[in-house]
């Protein structure tokens, strides 16, 4: 495997550009300096309630997740997330709730990342997909995989401890590959998704399996989903997908055959395009480009040279 070089495309992946934030690891286990830290009048603390969050649009523009003191922020001891510290030394907790709190002014709004991520800063949205990241694995580990007792929180919200056996569980995070296919024309394939709305189309991806390689991983996906042979294998980049707990893996990969016969269960069509066929189909709205929230359209973007055009 190889890396990927050509940065003519290049634009920031959602949640990949430098957030500013340290999240300071080391003080997770620090009772009393996370205590302090709560207490201290800079700190800011924000709600993560089903994956969203209070955001804010500002009168210049800018989307803000809604942040309060910690002395204002609504009572919780076990759900509370240390997410962090900025260059100014200003501490950051998201907690967990069972709904969003209402706002008086009514300017506030719930939004989840897939709205949001795009809008907010690299600050908000790094905060964001921590705090979601943690929360989902929160809701879903409940238990410890053990013994099945009731686990409890530890570490700020990055492990949970078995009170009757000792494990100690920390967040998972599942590698999937994500890749754009190339074939010796230097056309792309994309591909349909059966549960996808007619003309969407995007890259193809797939999990990783126990005792693969994210090589062969790229290669099985590949010939699995669209009966296409896969060779050379580049990456590119990465991407945290907290949907709920993923880590998306980027490559470019070279098709040995072109034939295309597509496995009807997770993909329902897939084509070859060139660019030419790319840009007829986006400006007249038969084909859908990706969500810009994934890297799939960094991808394209990287192979197509440029922005992607609009419907």
């Amino acid at each position: 495997m190889t890396t990927w070089t050509d940065h003519s495309a290049d634009r920031p992946i959602t949640f990949s550009a430098p957030s500013g934030i340290d999240r300071a690891a080391h003080h997770r286990l620090d009772e009393a300096w996370l205590a302090a830290a709560w207490s201290h009048p800079t700190t800011r603390v924000f709600v993560v309630s089903g994956g969203q969050a209070l955001v804010d649009d500002t009168p210049d523009g800018r989307t803000e997740l809604v942040m309060t003191p910690s002395f204002e922020a609504p009572l919780t001891e076990t759900h509370r997330y240390f997410l962090g510290t900025d260059e100014d030394g200003v501490r950051y907790f998201a907690l967990q709730k069972d709904s969003l709190p209402g706002r008086m002014d009514q300017s506030a709004r719930p939004a989840g990342l897939r709205e949001a991520g795009l809008l907010l800063s690299p600050r908000d949205a790094g905060l964001l997909v921590h705090a979601v990241a943690l929360e989902n694995w929160q809701r879903l580990h409940r238990f410890c995989s053990r013994c099945g007792e009731r686990t409890v929180i530890a570490a700020a919200g990055h492990i949970r401890r078995c009170p009757a056996c000792g494990a100690e569980h920390y967040p998972r995070t599942d590698p999937a590959v994500i890749m754009l296919v190339t074939d010796e024309e230097d056309r792309a394939l994309l591909g349909r998704q059966v549960h996808w709305p007619e003309g969407r189309f995007s890259t193809l991806a797939g999990f990783v399996e126990p005792g693969e390689s994210i090589e062969q991983s790229v290669a099985r996906e590949v010939f699995e989903e669209a009966g296409v042979v896969v060779g050379e294998v580049e990456y590119v980049a990465s991407q945290p997908w907290p949907f709920p707990s993923s880590l998306m893996l980027g490559f470019m990969a070279r098709a040995t055959s072109s034939e295309i016969q597509v496995d009807g269960e997770e993909i329902e069509e897939a084509r070859w395009f060139s660019r030419e066929d790319l840009k007829a189909a986006f400006e007249s709205g038969e084909v859908l480009p990706p969500y810009g929230i994934s890297i799939a359209a960094r991808l394209i973007e990287a192979w197509y040279g440029k922005p992607l055009p609009k419907p």
